[in-house]
């Protein structure tokens, strides 16, 4: 059976913008220019090496009804929430944090100063799991599996499989895949996505040609359906992006803030439960 390969159906360019206690990021996914893109909701993109730009961190705020997921490329960030739980992700760690029916936790940088670069993910989560109680994948650098193809290509395999290769987070809803992929002048990455899950490439180093088109500058490339991904890097120095793919839940979304639920009702419900102290 023949395989149809992904074009690119949209791109998104990055909206620079404050967040947290004035931390400085790049969104694609969640800004104006894509509000969502089931199941994702947003993508964030922090890299400076200015600390005014990341010291503030992001203090203790809430989360409900859906998935966080961190991923740092340099610097170290400490996570703590009200469960008592916490730890430091370096860089090639990543946390993936199911909020569930709620948490309020903080993410504050472990540096004062320093390259400071990362990404984070918000991943819906069915109407089913939605008030699951939270939980956490905390993925040591050393822990995520590592591929070294015969051409140079290096991939981190953070979900999905690749290669005959399972990623280090499993047991989630939407059966993502997220890929960490480097490639080296003139090579060609290609690799399997299922047919009907959402997909998108974030470059962040280099440029990327996908069917002719270059995609670099922090953009998103949202990917039309298909089996198959092809990337060239025609350029002289390496290409880096993730590679991002998961199954659509298809559910109505009431969104505000922090919480992300089906109703108006239930997400009302979110914010009297978080004023009065049942998180």
């Amino acid at each position: 059976m023949s395989e149809t390969r992904r074009e690119i159906s949209t791109l998104i360019p990055p909206m620079e913008m404050s967040e947290g206690a004035g931390v400085r990021i790049r969104r694609t996914i969640g800004g104006p220019y894509q509000e969502n893109l089931d199941p994702f909701l947003l993508l964030d993109q922090f890299r400076t090496d200015n600390a005014d730009d990341y010291i503030a961190g992001f203090p203790d705020h809430p989360h409900r009804g859906f998935e966080t997921v961190t991923y740092m490329l340099a610097g170290l960030m400490r996570h703590e929430d009200n469960s008592g739980a916490g730890g430091t992700l370096r860089p090639g760690g990543v946390q993936w944090m199911t909020a569930g029916r709620g948490i309020v936790h903080s993410e504050m940088p472990q540096q004062e100063e320093g390259l400071m670069a990362g990404f984070q993910l918000w991943v819906n989560l069915p109407a089913d799991q939605k008030m699951c109680a939270p939980r956490y994948q905390n993925i040591e650098p050393d822990d995520v599996p590592h591929i070294t193809r015969d051409d140079g290509i290096e991939i981190r395999v953070i979900a999905g499989e690749v290669d005959g290769i399972k990623g280090a987070v499993n047991g989630i809803a939407i059966d993502p895949t997220y890929l960490d992929v480097r490639v080296p002048a003139g090579q060609v990455f290609e690799a399997t996505i299922p047919w009907g899950h959402t997909a998108f490439c974030q470059v962040f180093e280099g440029e990327a040609h996908i069917s002719g088109t270059p995609v670099g500058g922090g953009s998103v490339a949202v990917l039309g359906d298909g089996d198959r991904v092809r990337l060239e890097n025609h350029g002289p120095d390496e290409l880096g992006f993730l590679l991002i793919a998961g199954r659509p839940i298809n559910e109505p979304i009431a969104r505000y803030g922090p919480f992300v639920m089906n109703t108006q009702a239930e997400l009302e419900q979110a914010f009297q439960d978080f004023h009065s102290g049942n998180f």
